[in-house]
């Protein structure tokens, strides 16, 4: 079966994370948003040209390079799962984040704190080449049709948004979270954040008092309250896998690569803030066994019908949500926002705490448009 007929049939996952792709390469590019002014005595003209690239450190030139590969990927196959030609596809990968690099290359000069260059720009248009040639490859090779041909046997039809969310859970566990798998908003950090936005506006004295006197979290967690964070942040990704994954062992593959990628997610943060030493200092003692229960619930659920884990993935993710709001912040929580906030990922920091925020709550409306679409 085709390509083409295999798209209309489905909706592909490739479009959403192309989406997301790009609005990752917009935020980082632009963060933080502040202090925009025109460069003094230049034109227009001046500003079309890129300056020349100041000293860059390896990290640099590596982003800069791997950034936009996977941007250019997606828009080929998410073009080639739409039904549209290779070639032109390999085209608007290509051209189309090399022109998104230049404009941000482009608006960085109006930030002071952002240092754009013609290296940059190079660099992002070499990654886009990369990355639309390699996908032309695979799907030159068949890959993208096997591909499609395993999602037939292993989802049902309508699982791109699901496929799409999935993927991009463990870069929300990059950012650090109050309590180990626990995604959602900090009150905490909620709290800090209205407060430094709303001191200057007039008319809300009554909210900032509001604010002020709300506790920020509910005090030291117990053990049994850390480990059923911990089961419900691990139980919420599975039971949104089993509502998209045909019944049986391919629900327990689903299971045990989602406790992989969580686990290898929050093991690189570790790493990358703290050094390779330091890899596995976000382990708690209640990890394993609440891991442990999260998995043996999962297990349960392997023949459950796909609306029951859709409906037991909403109860779950909500619980989390409501856990995680109130959870405090642990010595090494505090270290690790200390490290992206200061550190080499600041950059990053603001696109990754948002990401870990709204992830849980984009995956409870999938669930919930997922279960009224399917209302008889």
């Amino acid at each position: 079966m085709s390509t083409l007929m295999l798209a209309r049939r489905h909706r592909s996952s490739a479009f959403p994370l192309a989406l997301l792709a790009v609005g990752v390469v917009v935020y980082a590019s632009l963060y933080p948003f502040a202090d925009w002014r025109w460069p003094a005595g230049a034109s227009l003209w001046e500003l079309m040209w890129l300056p020349l690239p100041p000293q860059r450190l390896r990290f640099d030139i590596g982003a800069n390079l791997l950034g936009y590969m996977p941007v250019a990927a997606l828009i080929y196959g998410a073009g080639v799962r739409s039904g549209h030609r290779p070639r032109a596809c390999w085209w608007l990968a290509v051209l189309g984040p090399a022109a998104l690099s230049y404009l941000m290359e482009l608006t960085q000069q109006f930030l002071p704190d952002r240092y754009p260059s013609q290296l940059d720009w190079g660099l992002n248009a070499l990654g886009s080449l990369a990355g639309a040639t390699a996908a032309a490859a695979m799907q030159r090779l068949g890959l993208i049709d096997h591909w499609q041909a395993a999602r037939d046997r292993w989802f049902a039809p309508h699982s791109g948004g699901a496929l799409a969310l999935l993927l991009t859970w463990p870069l929300g566990l990059l950012f650090p979270t109050p309590m180990p798998l626990g995604l959602g908003p900090s009150w905490g950090r909620v709290q800090e954040s209205l407060l430094d936005l709303l001191t200057e506006t007039r008319g809300v004295e009554a909210l900032l008092d509001w604010l002020a006197d709300s506790p920020p979290s509910m005090g030291q967690l117990s053990p049994l309250a850390e480990g059923a964070g911990v089961a419900l942040g691990l139980l919420g990704p599975c039971l949104l896998a089993f509502s998209v994954t045909r019944r049986g062992w391919r629900r327990a593959v689903m299971a045990a690569g989602a406790a992989g990628l969580g686990w290898a997610a929050t093991t690189l943060s570790a790493a990358l803030n703290f050094g390779p030493s330091h890899a596995m200092a976000w382990v708690t003692p209640v990890l394993l066994p609440a891991c442990a229960v999260a998995l043996a619930l999962a297990a349960l659920l392997l023949a459950a019908p796909a609306r029951l884990t859709a409906a037991l993935g909403i109860a779950v993710m909500s619980a989390g949500v409501m856990l995680v709001a109130q959870a405090p912040s642990d010595p090494y929580f505090a270290l690790s926002l200390q490290a992206w906030e200061q550190g080499r990922f600041i950059h990053f920091h603001g696109l990754a705490q948002w990401l870990g925020w709204l992830w849980p709550l984009a995956a409870l409306g999938w669930l919930a448009a997922h279960l009224a679409a399917r209302e008889p």
